[in-house]
């Protein structure tokens, strides 16, 4: 296999992995874990295996001064915040269409990159927009069986607050290479959901083999193993394709939904998600 065909597998193995995220959440959830303890699990393993692999290749170099401090904040306040909003939608609305309504993050990035970088907006990346946010709007409106309105407007924030994370640390961490700003933002989010359950007295220890095996899988299976793929197939195709390849991911969360937990797949969402892939492959496109 030449380089390029395995860069887009590693990348479609990266997609498939982060779309297991929002089922393997419900299953957590079910198995009783509040959301600090799985999100703390899953940032404090992660990191764990972030900076084994990262660092046993070179590929991290420890930050200091202002960029530890936009860093750790990036982790401990932007990525925590997308992560503990993305957790709570699921308590609203299947997998899938929390998936699919996380994945406007790229249409956001462009509104915002406008209004503070000043990157303007041609036809096709307001046709991007429109498309992307559309797609939303339908399954919203054409079937409440998949989306509960607030867990829409929760997902959507977390999608704005992620596409935020992008923009600021594509200005404020210009020369930090995105394998060293993960293996910073990691444990910085972890800190915040230990926080956050201490405070709140809601955090715990899974007890039990479902509980075990969700929280370790989403740790493994729904973030560090995406992370090493998604950098290694960049590596080998660039930037533009690995865009395109991985929206494959709402669309794995969604048969992934509807195999494992018998989440309803109307012609709403197949309609409204496939608008959603439309709109992020224009912007990728660009």
């Amino acid at each position: 296999m030449d380089d390029t065909r395995l860069g887009a597998a590693l990348v479609l193995c990266s997609a498939a992995g982060f779309g297991t995220l929002g089922v393997l959440g419900i299953v957590a959830g079910d198995a009783g874990l509040s959301i600090p303890t799985i999100l703390s699990w899953r940032f404090g393993v992660a990191t764990v295996l972030v900076w084994t692999v990262f660092g046993l290749q070179g590929e991290i170099q420890p930050l200091r001064g202002r960029a530890l401090a936009v860093a750790v904040g990036l982790g401990s306040v932007g990525y925590a915040a997308v992560s503990g909003l993305y957790f709570i939608g699921l308590e609203f609305m299947t997998a899938g269409m929390a998936g699919i309504a996380l994945y406007t993050y790229p249409a956001f990035v462009l509104v915002l990159a406008a209004a503070f970088l000043g990157e303007p907006i041609g036809r096709r990346r307001l046709a991007a927009l429109v498309v992307t946010l559309g797609g939303v709007a339908l399954i919203t409106g054409a079937d409440p069986a998949a989306a509960d309105p607030r867990g829409i407007a929760v997902v959507l924030l977390a999608a704005i607050l992620y596409a935020g994370y992008i923009t600021t640390s594509r200005t404020a961490l210009e020369g930090v290479t995105p394998s060293t700003l993960t293996a910073h933002v990691m444990p910085a989010a972890a800190g915040t959901f230990l926080v956050v359950g201490a405070a709140t007295d809601t955090l715990g220890v899974p007890s039990g083999a479902v509980a075990w095996g969700s929280v370790l899988s989403i740790a493994v299976f729904a973030t560090a193993f995406p992370i090493f793929t998604f950098f290694a197939g960049l590596s080998r195709i660039g930037a533009g394709p690995a865009s395109i390849l991985s929206t494959v991911e709402p669309a794995a969360t969604v048969v992934l939904g509807a195999v494992f937990l018998d989440e309803p797949v109307g012609s709403a969402v197949v309609a409204g998600g496939s608008l959603v892939i439309i709109g992020v492959v224009l912007v990728a496109r660009q």
